[in-house]
Order: C-alpha cells, then structure tokens, then sequence
C-alpha cells in the first residue's frame, strides 16, 4: 500500500485552512531531496507556512510539496519530499499532526506466530 503521509498531510491542510488558521510544515532538512533556504534552518529543521496567502502554486502530491514562497522578500521555489515533513499544524493553536522520523515501512509487520494476515474478499 501507498504511504498514507501525504493523505494526512493533505487533510489536516485543509482542516486548518477551513477553521482560518495557518498551516505550517515541520520539515527535516537532512533528508534527501529537500530545497530550502539554508539561511532560514535551525537544528536542521525548518518551519514553513504554506498558508493560501503566503505562497504560490501549491501542490501537494504524494512523493512532495512544492510551492514558491517569499523569504526576506525574495520570491523561492521550495520543494519538500513528504519523508522529510516531521508536522504539520497550525500556527494559531499548535493542533495537528507530528510524524515518526523514521520513514514508513512498505510492507506490513508480519503477524506473531501463530497467526496469519486476514484476507478481505471482494463481495459483488
């Protein structure tokens, strides 16, 4: 199955924008992939507000975020692979979401011994 990271991301995005919050990305910058402004990082990480109002072109798929925003006035493209967002929650409150660090597994656990996987049958 497909990482369900974006999924979330994606969703809580959007709830926090509906309430008039302002959404921000907790994002690890040593991760692979990540384009930020290194000026702007602190202990490897970075806070970005992806709020409608402040960037441009948002598109939030499911192997990355990209957007241009502004920093100190200059106009950036940014561009964050979905492993790299440690949270993502509003400025506002802090409500949101904070991930594990490590990157999700593709395949499920095995079961304990003993036991199996259910199956799920297609009914038509």
């Amino acid at each position: 199955m497909n990482s369900s990271r974006p999924y979330i991301i994606r969703a809580i995005y959007e709830w926090i924008a509906d309430n008039d919050c302002t959404p921000h990305l907790l994002v690890d910058v040593n991760q692979e992939g990540v384009d930020v402004p290194q000026a702007y990082v602190t202990d490897g990480q970075i806070v970005l507000n992806i709020s409608p109002s402040a960037v441009v072109g948002l598109e939030m798929g499911n192997e990355l975020i990209f957007f241009n925003g502004r920093f100190g006035g200059v106009a950036t493209d940014i561009v964050v692979p979905i492993k790299a967002i440690l949270g993502i929650y509003a400025r506002e409150n802090g409500q949101g979401m904070v991930f594990d660090a490590a990157e999700e597994p593709e395949e499920p656990p095995e079961p304990p011994s003993g036991r199996t996987r259910p199956s799920l049958k297609v009914v038509k």
